[in-house]
């Protein structure tokens, strides 16, 4: 019996899989992943007191007891089983990868298809090389289809974690300028993108694309996709939608099967309608009825600081820090621009990944937003104070000398975008807000 044969007959008995002590729950397998700045396997010990059955371990100095299991690397065992478990499931897997949307796409799939299935998706943002095989072994026994992300920032990235998902469909919400650095510019990303396209074409898998979206359809055929289910504006799509109205929340028109729908969706952002009409023609083609549909995207409630609208003591905020390249940017900055408000304020944080791009793109965005009839604009980090233009706005070098701007200059009454990568943390504005 090879290694990963034995280890997934313990899997068996013991279902969850950790990698952080902290989380340690009694009965689980701890693996001992290696990180930057740290490794696990000098955990191993504090893990099996704290109550895990066995612990993998790539480290033979760590090998305390019988409960302590040597692998090669625990991060490819981890991908192996987790690989292995796959193998073993008889449901459909949709994967699902993109520039933007992919979270809350996956949650909007979600949400229609829980309405009718036992579903499972990937929790938060568990998209990498070790989110994925996470989220695999998550899968229990009673789900009957499953939603993974796919994240990457560089080719062959996709590539990989297809062959660990093993997806039966996939969906590449769009492709827009994210991860540049990575993937070696933007031709770069479509080709990193499109490798689930190549796999469902490899493994005779359905692709749900888009064909609004030019580069998707592109994509599509030089793919050689055969199996693909339409959606966007024209009837012609297996689903078809209008937008109605995204002043602050979504209302829209939909069709499928020669019947038309209404639906209104707690979610705002005119560039969500395509996630939303994704979802809708995912659930469709797994026979979910239109009522359950519109039921599961009318409960959906976004969260996660992405297309969330925050209403404080003093001004109603658009949460939507949680990322931020240029294409989603854009699309956030023509949104409030859309909404009706009679004031409104833009605070936009440093778009991180940008490589040899991102001068650039940074004064593109700085053009974009200053083109806006807005009352206060707002711009915060290294990148955006290089490029700075001295036509309009405040620019701050860091969030510290923002917030004590914001401080001294209170904003109130305001409809207020607040958008920027990640690392930037900009959920410490909100307290001033």
């Amino acid at each position: 019996m090879s290694t990963i044969d034995s280890l997934y007959q313990l899997f068996l008995h013991h279902p969850t899989v950790c990698t952080d002590t902290r989380n340690i729950s009694k009965g689980c397998l701890f693996f001992a992943l290696k990180g930057d700045k740290f490794d696990a396997n000098s955990f191993t010990a504090q893990a099996l007191n704290l109550g895990a059955a066995y612990a993998i371990i790539d480290n033979q100095a760590y090998h305390t007891d019988e409960r302590c299991i040597l692998v090669a690397d625990v991060l490819t065992t981890l991908q192996d089983l987790a690989r292995h478990h796959r193998s073993q499931l008889r449901i459909p897997v949709i994967g699902l990868t993109g520039s933007n949307g992919k979270t809350t796409t996956k949650e909007l799939i979600n949400a229609v298809l829980s309405q009718r299935y036992t579903s499972f998706a990937t929790k938060g943002n568990l998209n990498n090389h070790i989110g994925v095989p996470l989220s695999i072994l998550s899968i229990g026994t009673q789900t009957e289809i499953a939603v993974i992300e796919m994240g990457a920032n560089h080719q062959r990235e996709i590539a990989m974690l297809c062959e660990i998902a093993q997806p039966t469909h996939g969906l590449i919400t769009n492709i827009g300028r994210a991860h540049l650095e990575g993937f070696g510019g933007f031709e770069g990303v479509k080709k990193g993108k499109a490798e689930l396209y190549t796999y469902l074409k490899e493994h005779n898998g359905y692709a749900f694309i888009n064909r609004d979206n030019p580069i998707l359809m592109e994509m599509s055929v030089k793919a050689g996709l055969t199996d693909t289910i339409y959606y966007g504006l024209e009837t012609l799509n297996t689903v078809s939608g209008k937008l109605i109205s995204s002043d602050p929340f979504m209302e829209l028109s939909w069709s499928a099967g020669g019947e038309s729908f209404h639906t209104k969706v707690q979610l705002t952002g005119a560039y969500n309608f395509e996630n939303i009409l994704a979802a809708i023609c995912t659930a469709h083609h797994f026979q979910v009825s239109p009522a359950l549909i519109n039921a599961g995207l009318e409960s959906y409630i976004p969260k996660n600081n992405r297309s969330q609208i925050t209403k404080t003591a003093n001004n109603t905020v658009i949460c939507d820090f949680y990322n931020a390249n240029p294409s989603s940017m854009e699309a956030a900055l023509r949104n409030i621009e859309l909404l009706s408000n009679d004031y409104k304020a833009i605070i936009i944080g440093d778009m991180f990944e940008l490589g040899a791009e991102s001068e650039e793109q940074h004064k593109h965005i700085i053009e974009e937003a200053e083109r806006l009839q807005v009352n206060t604009l707002i711009f915060i980090g290294n990148a955006f104070f290089e490029a700075k233009n001295a036509h309009k706005g405040h620019y701050f070098n860091t969030l510290n000398e923002a917030e004590a701007f914001l401080k001294n200059n209170p904003i109130t009454n305001n409809l207020i975008l607040l958008k920027g990568s990640r690392g930037m943390a900009l959920e410490q504005l909100l307290p001033l807000l």
